[in-house]
C-alpha cells in the first residue's frame, strides 16, 4: 500500500530487488537514480553496520520511509547517509489506526492532534502491564492516558468509513480478540492493535513495546524494545533480542538478551561496564545468551517465542549462558551447578 501501491497510483518507478543486500544497497541507488527508499524492521541498522563505501554519500535519496526505525540510530542514519527527511509510520493490513510522522521528529512513529482528537477516533488507553486487560473508570469506560503515559493503542470501529473499519479475520474467535466494547463510550466497538505506545504533550507517538513483551522486574516496567536498542548500540549495532523468563519463587520476569556473536568476540567486562552506565539495574539482562545468529521474520523482525520457552536451562540451551552476579557487578558462566543455584534461591539475583 505505501511503496508499491503509491508508486501505481501516482504513476512513478518503483525499483525491486529480488533479495535485500545491504552491502549493495547505495550502488543500487546511484544505478537507477532513486530518490525514496523503503525500509522495514531492522534494515536501517544492518546498513549503518556495513563499512564506510563512498556510493552511500553519491545517491540522490531524499527521503527514508518506513517503519521500525529505532530512536538509538535515527540521528546516526540520517547524518551518516545524508538523508534529508526520515517518514516512520505505524499500521498494519488489518489496523484501523494507522499514523504516519512526516516531521522528522526523532523517535515517533505518527501524530495525532489533541485539539481536535475527534476527527481521527484513535487513542491510548490504560492497560494493566502485567496482563495486559484495559482498565476501565467508575462508569465501565476505559480510561485515557496522559502524555507521557504508556497505553494500548486502539481505534474506534465505524462501519460507515473504509478506513476506520475492521473486517476481521477468518477465524472469528482470533476477530472477537481484537475487538472491545465500550472503549470510547458506553455502546461503541475500538480495533485493539495489542501494542502499548506513549503520546507527549503535542501528540506525537513512540512506540514503546509489543503487548506481552514488556515485563516487570523489581517492582519497575522494563521495554524490551529501548533495552534492545541500547544493547545494540554498546554492541555495535549488533542483532539483540530482549525478553523476559521465569524464576522459581521471584516475582516478575529477569531480563534475559539473546546477542549474535558468531565469532565470540563479546568483551563481557567491557559490556557490563557500558551497561552501567547506560541502564538502570532493573533494566539490566540477568541473563546472557550468545549465539550464531538471532531467527528472524522475512520482515526482519526478531523471533521471540522460542527463545522464551527455552529460557535460562544449559540443558535446553546448547548457547553460551552468562548471569549477572550483582555482588561482583560481572556477568559469569552459566552452567548446571549455576542455574541449580538460581533454581533453588542459593544464588540471589
Amino acid at each position: 500500500i505505501v511503496g508499491v501501491g503509491q508508486c501505481l497510483l501516482q504513476g512513478m518507478t518503483i525499483v525491486i530487488r529480488k533479495k535485500f543486500s545491504a552491502s549493495h544497497f547505495w550502488e543500487d541507488c546511484v544505478k537507477y537514480n532513486c530518490t525514496i527508499v523503503q525500509y522495514i524492521g531492522e534494515i536501517c541498522r544492518y546498513l549503518l553496520n556495513q563499512p564506510y563505501q563512498e556510493v552511500e554519500r553519491q545517491h540522490r535519496v531524499r527521503m527514508a520511509l518506513g517503519n521500525g526505525l529505532r530512536a538509538s540510530i535515527w540521528r546516526e542514519f540520517m547524518a551518516r547517509f545524508g538523508i534529508a527527511q526520515v517518514a516512520e509510520f505505524y499500521g498494519a493490513t488489518e489496523c484501523n489506526c494507522s499514523l504516519g510522522n512526516f516531521d522528522n521528529n526523532v523517535g515517533s512513529c505518527g501524530f495525532n492532534s489533541r485539539i481536535l482528537p475527534g476527527v481521527y477516533p484513535i487513542g491510548l488507553v490504560r492497560v494493566d502491564e502485567d496482563t495486559m486487560e484495559l482498565i476501565r473508570g467508575p462508569d465501565g469506560v476505559c480510561i485515557r492516558c496522559k502524555p507521557g503515559e504508556p497505553g494500548q493503542l486502539v481505534g474506534r470501529i465505524v462501519k460507515s468509513n473504509p478506513l476506520q473499519h475492521f473486517d476481521g479475520y477468518l477465524n472469528q474467535s482470533a476477530t472477537n480478540k481484537k475487538i472491545a466494547r465500550d472503549v470510547f463510550t458506553k455502546g461503541d466497538a475500538a480495533y485493539l492493535t495489542g501494542d502499548v505506545l506513549v503520546m507527549d504533550k503535542y501528540g506525537y507517538m513512540y512506540f514503546r513495546d509489543r503487548t506481552g513483551d514488556t515485563f516487570r522486574w523489581k517492582g519497575e516496567n522494563v521495554s524490551t524494545t529501548e533495552v534492545e536498542g541500547t544493547l545494540s548500540r554498546i554492541l555495535n549495532l549488533t542483532d539483540v533480542v530482549v525478553y523476559g523468563v521465569e524464576i522459581p519463587g521471584i516475582e516478575g520476569k529477569a531480563g534475559m538478551a539473546a546477542i549474535a556473536d558468531p565469532e565470540n568476540s563479546c568483551d563481557l567486562e567491557g559490556f557490563a561496564n557500558e551497561l552501567k552506565k547506560a541502564l538502570p539495574l532493573y533494566a539490566r539482562p540477568v541473563f546472557l545468551r550468545f549465539l550464531h545468529e538471532v531467527s528472524k521474520t522475512s520482515t526482519y523482525k526478531f523471533q521471540k517465542m522460542e527463545l522464551r520457552k527455552q529460557g535460562f536451562d544449559p540443558a535446553l540451551v546448547k548457547d553460551r549462558l552468562y548471569f549477572l552476579d550483582s555482588r561482583q557487578g560481572r556477568y559469569l558462566p552459566l552452567d548446571q551447578a549455576a542455574f541449580g543455584r538460581i533454581q533453588s534461591g542459593e544464588q540471589k539475583l
